[in-house]
């Protein structure tokens, strides 16, 4: 019966780390902002469920992870590859800096300008 009762209090003790575990990381920024917001990707609109959730990151708009306001003004959930997108435009913004440009021309060049004709001119 001793060893029953070790067993049980092994149990115990996973259960309660289990539950340490689970109330430190809810207060974590990433179950915060799941309680905030819907499960939608913020930019291609893609919903969530629990089954895939693991698939839906937050964002932190200023790109600083130590900027977490209790109110979420900081986050916004995007999918894995939408969140991988982002960096990658803030990435190329730090590397390359910004533009000065409001709207960029169309380009004019039409590499098959004389095409048809030449395509007629073998027919």
């Amino acid at each position: 019966m001793s060893q029953n009762a070790g067993n049980t209090s092994k149990v115990d003790k996973l259960l309660a780390e289990q539950r340490d575990y689970i109330a430190k990381r809810e207060g974590g920024y990433r179950e915060r902002a799941l309680k905030l917001y819907p499960w939608v990707c913020g930019r291609c609109a893609r919903e969530f469920t629990r089954i895939n959730l693991r698939e839906l990151t937050v964002h932190h708009v200023d790109h600083d992870h130590d900027n977490n306001p209790a109110d979420g003004s900081n986050w916004e959930l995007l999918c894995v590859y939408c969140h991988d997108e982002e960096h990658s435009k803030f990435e190329d913004f730090v590397r390359y800096g910004g533009s000065s440009e409001k709207r960029r021309e169309a380009a004019t060049h039409n590499p098959f300008a004389g095409l048809k004709d030449a395509l007629e001119k073998n027919n």
